[in-house]
């Protein structure tokens, strides 16, 4: 196994070196801070001074070198905006954005199994067809729409759920059902699929045969032979949860790193995009890792690629 998960940490350490570089440079194409900080009439001398006391003044070259050097040492530098340690800020908005997107995957991941072993279990019937068509229908929703949707029946018109704020467990319970709608439509498709082709397999018949109970078949025999699949979409939904939080979070005015991102792009805060980007995508990075590892447990074939 130690074999499998190097290979696989190598290939995205290569990748984690080329978002460095794609950052870095994106970042500055958004224009000079200094537009934003100083005033319109701002005279050229302090100009100037702002660039050099943020570092803007050196050549691109150089400002990349001094990012990679600092990097080594986890140090992104200092916000503009707020005047506090960028990797503070991330870190502090860090676990909201993780804590969402975990409870939002667990829901729509155990929701979405369930719904898929027992729609395989009968196909075509009138179980299968209501999972399939929501399914459908969660999976082709955007998260936005549903999230402004959300809160203007469940918030404005019901009043059964706060429009925004983390403080309590009701206001938590609309956007991780808004994030959960359309990963579990996708699971359910692949876990309805993967579970047909394994049910028909032929010890699944001998099961059977030999009056072992449904229960146990759907749930025990067929399903970890039916994960695989599944643990690839449900890592990708979980990636791209954690990357796709912006929009929740902009909406329902959760201050995790998607809304701090949104707010330092706007504000041309240098440091912090690259503090949230790169520890974003160590946390991704990490994931892979889980799913690399549960690769390996669940099918010891995978060892060996």
């Amino acid at each position: 196994m130690t074999g499998f998960l190097g290979k696989r940490m190598l290939w995205s350490a290569g990748s984690l070196i080329g978002l460095v570089i794609l950052v870095f440079f994106m970042a500055r194409l958004t224009g000079s801070p200094a537009d934003l900080y100083l005033p319109i009439d701002a005279p050229n001398e302090m100009r100037e001074e702002f660039a050099r006391l943020h570092g803007f003044d050196l050549p691109l070259w150089q400002q990349f070198a001094n990012f990679l050097r600092d990097l080594l040492v986890f140090d992104f530098g200092d916000s503009l905006r707020q005047g506090r340690p960028a990797v503070d800020l991330v870190l502090e908005a860090l676990p909201t954005t993780l804590l969402l997107a975990f409870w939002s995957i667990g829901i729509a991941l155990m929701v979405a199994v369930i719904t898929g072993a027992l729609a395989a279990w009968r196909p075509n019937g009138i179980f299968d067809r209501i999972a399939t068509l929501l399914s459908l229908i969660g999976a082709s929703l955007p998260n936005f729409w549903v999230a402004i949707v959300g809160v203007l029946v469940f918030a404005v018109q019901l009043r059964w759920v706060p429009t925004s704020g983390t403080g309590t467990v009701v206001q938590w319970v609309l956007p991780v059902a808004v994030l959960a709608i359309r990963p579990c439509g996708l699971i359910v498709q692949v876990a309805r699929s993967t579970m047909i082709s394994v049910l028909s397999a032929p010890y699944v018949k001998t099961a059977e045969a030999k009056g072992v109970p449904r229960r146990a078949i759907i749930f025990v025999h067929a399903l970890r032979n039916a994960m695989l699949p599944v643990i690839t979409v449900a890592g990708d939904q979980a990636a791209g949860i954690i990357n796709g939080a912006v929009i929740v979070e902009t909406i329902f005015g959760f201050p995790g790193v998607g809304r701090l991102m949104i707010d330092s792009i706007s504000y041309r805060d240098f440091a912090v995009i690259q503090a949230g980007v790169m520890i974003t995508a160590i946390a991704i990075f990490l994931l892979n890792v889980l799913i690399d590892i549960a690769y390996a447990l669940l099918d010891p074939r995978t060892r060996a690629a």
